[in-house]
């Protein structure tokens, strides 16, 4: 699944090879935008991915939640798919601003509770995870798992007292497991997209495997 993965992502021009900048500052030797599953047809098959990820991991959960922006198509699409599969979930998701008028509030959809599912496109810093999980657990629900479409594998950042940023020895992946207490479920991960690299011909994809591996090699974590 993760390999096939890996290849749709690439030949929807998601998932890019180059140098590209980091929000933590890194240079990157690849680039994944989820915004670019931009049609019908990628956003179903991205669904159907989540989907054969989320139910292969066995996780119980009973409702959805996407955190604006790119997370609210994300769930809206996986509600659809997994009901197509006879598993019909509830969904909701936030606004950034608050709403001063008709319903108000941040909070759109089906009413936050039981055991809530997050879906998000790739997590960094981690940042956005926290916010959803301080949002579910103020509406009197439980942030229970966290379903993403790539897992990168890098050091995650914090902000030290002095206002510098400074690498961490785990991943965001990491803290929301062992500190927040989640399942994460991902589609696929660095170490799958290393693997396909290994499996092509092509020189051009040999030269982006090694500036991967350099990558992973300085900003790595298991």
């Amino acid at each position: 699944m993760a390999q096939r993965f890996v290849q749709f992502a690439l030949a929807c021009g998601v998932l890019r090879f180059g140098e590209f900048k980091t929000k933590a500052g890194r240079l990157s030797p690849y680039f994944f935008n989820a915004g670019l599953f931009d049609d019908g047809a990628k956003l179903g098959q991205l669904a159907a991915f989540y989907a054969d990820r989320i139910l292969a991991s066995g996780v119980a959960f009973d409702m959805i939640f996407g955190p604006a922006y790119k997370g609210i198509p994300l769930a809206a699409a996986l509600a659809v798919e997994l009901a197509r599969r006879g598993h019909n979930k509830p969904f909701a998701y936030n606004r950034k601003e608050a709403k001063d008028h008709g319903e108000g509030g941040t909070l759109v959809g089906a009413p936050l509770q039981g055991r809530v599912l997050i879906v998000d496109d790739v997590m960094s810093a981690g940042t956005a995870a926290r916010e959803s999980i301080a949002l579910i657990r103020g509406a009197g629900a439980t942030p229970h798992a966290l379903a993403i479409a790539l897992d990168r594998q890098e050091m995650a950042t914090e902000v030290a007292p002095d206002g510098t940023v400074r690498d961490v020895p785990y991943s965001a992946v990491q803290y929301v497991q062992r500190e927040l207490g989640l399942a994460v479920c991902a589609i696929a991960r660095l170490d799958d997209l290393l693997q396909y690299l290994q499996t092509q011909q092509h020189p051009d994809m040999a030269q982006h495997r090694e500036r991967v591996v350099q990558y992973r090699a300085r900003y790595g974590v298991g």
